[in-house]
């Protein structure tokens, strides 16, 4: 650690694109305060963590503080995992996360071997909520340990109140029957705005003892870090520091925490360059890179969006083959089909970005909001459900999509698709939400500033450790 930094941080994202690249951002606030970080990750990951962090790794030499980036080896013989395969992203399927999850702590003898190198120095260690075995490593040498859970505030509160109060085993009795939220009753929403195990009446098996081992630890933990800030959900966040444990901090959105790449040469940025000086808008389409999509419903958005006669930027994970029926040649003039990975931000960065159709994972949410970009919410996993609901009924900053059955994870016909497309890009909604988004997007910006909410949120947090360990310093003397 050098001489003139104001203390150590030891990061552990769990090992999945969607974790890691805000706790990547969090290493960026930190070094600006003068802390040396220590990022722990397996071989496999270490690439894209150096690769993100390029500019301040160089820095190393030159810098009072540092960052490092320590490698574990990830267990090997997982059932159902090829060898190799060390982050949910290059999973077979999807439903193989829990395997990789549950395998992660294998790697404890070898985080805590390499945790005792860097004593007595570490002011604490922030890690992800899946990685809950990290607690025991922590209490054992007596560090704190903050909990990283990338969803927002909303998100984790309404989870938490509908499991402590039992509402599907006592109230609801179908996926699609609305309930009030006991605490909130202006909210109404259905079981299937939840994921499993929280929607379950009667939760059990293996997803369910993980997630309450997670649910364990880290009410047992220092404090958690949310990915958020405190104007966008002020209430949800009120809260769960009133009525939960462990204490939360907002210290988002952490995104804007790295600098706006300026990406130039890249054939899709020509493209949209192109569509500006044409005075074109752009939809941008992205379902994240955990979304399994099916060959029906892949069908009916390529017949939505090509129906819809907007101009659109579409990252897509399917194979060619499924794009080989004319349908790039038909679209040629204002569609654009993208197969790789792509900077999002700086696509919605982007002036000629008009509208994101998103899947709504948390860190969509927060980048659509910051390239103040409104959203059509179509929630397909995990927490997006939720997310889609503060999005449209809370912040009013997006538009739903149109599903078949009106339920919230049904199937997506092509003139639904069109006609939310339509009304997004064009319509009276489309107008109310783009005003909004651009609200909540300098709210948003001025909170991470300084004298901002989650510029103060971090400050806090950070003094409460250093208090801490002044007063375990003067205990140890003593």
């Amino acid at each position: 650690m050098g001489s003139d930094s104001n203390g150590h941080v030891v990061l552990f994202p769990f090992m999945s694109k969607g974790h890691t690249i805000p706790v990547l951002h969090l290493a960026r606030l930190l070094v600006r305060r003068n802390f040396t970080v220590t990022i722990f990750t397996t071989p496999a990951n270490h690439p894209f963590i150096h690769k993100s962090l390029s500019d301040l790794i160089q820095n190393n030499t030159t810098s009072n503080t540092t960052v490092s980036v320590i490698d574990l080896p990830f267990p090997e013989n997982i059932d159902g995992i090829p060898p190799g395969i060390e982050s949910t992203d290059k999973l077979p399927h999807i439903s193989l996360w829990l395997s990789l999850a549950r395998a992660t702590q294998l790697m404890k003898p070898h985080f805590e071997q390499a945790l005792k190198k860097l004593l007595p120095e570490i002011t604490c260690i922030v890690t992800d909520g899946f990685l809950g075995w990290t607690l025991h490593s922590a209490n054992k040498y007596g560090i704190p340990r903050l909990v990283f859970f990338g969803m927002s505030n909303f998100a984790m509160t309404l989870s938490k109140v509908v499991g402590e109060t039992q509402v599907f085993k006592k109230i609801v009795q179908s996926d699609d029957e609305v309930f009030v939220i006991p605490d909130f009753p202006w909210i109404k929403l259905a079981r299937d705005d939840f994921a499993e195990p929280f929607s379950d009446p009667e939760p059990k098996g293996p997803h369910f003892e993980f997630i309450m081992d997670c649910v364990i630890s880290t009410s047992m933990s220092f404090g958690q870090i949310v990915n958020s800030f405190h104007d966008l959900e002020s209430v949800y966040w009120d809260y769960w520091n009133s009525h939960c444990q462990p204490r939360s901090w907002s210290v988002g959105p952490l995104c804007l925490a790295e600098p706006l790449r300026t990406t130039r040469g890249g054939y899709y940025v020509e493209w949209l360059d192109r569509k500006l000086g044409e005075g074109k808008a752009v939809l941008y389409v992205a379902f994240g890179s955990q979304a399994e999509i099916s060959s029906e419903q892949f069908l009916e958005i390529k017949s939505g969006l090509e129906k819809s006669e907007v101009n659109f930027l579409w990252v897509v994970r399917k194979n060619e083959s499924e794009l080989s029926d004319g349908f790039e040649e038909r679209v040629k003039d204002r569609g654009l089909i993208v197969q790789e990975w792509v900077d999002q931000r700086g696509i919605l960065g982007h002036e000629s970005v008009q509208g994101f159709l998103s899947h709504c994972g948390w860190n969509s949410v927060l980048e659509s909001i910051c390239a103040k970009v409104p959203l059509l919410a179509w929630p397909m996993m995990a927490d997006q459900p939720l997310n889609a609901r503060l999005v449209v009924d809370e912040i009013k900053v997006g538009i739903r999509v149109e599903t078949s059955d009106g339920s919230v994870k049904g199937f997506v016909k092509s003139e639904g698709l069109e006609k939310s497309v339509r009304e997004l890009m064009e319509g009276t909604k489309g107008k109310e939400v783009r005003k909004n988004v651009k609200e909540v997007g300098e709210a948003a910006m001025g909170a991470v500033k300084e004298g901002g909410s989650s510029w103060h949120s971090l400050n806090l947090l950070l003094d409460e450790l250093h208090a801490r360990r002044r007063i375990e310093s003067q205990r140890h003397n003593y």
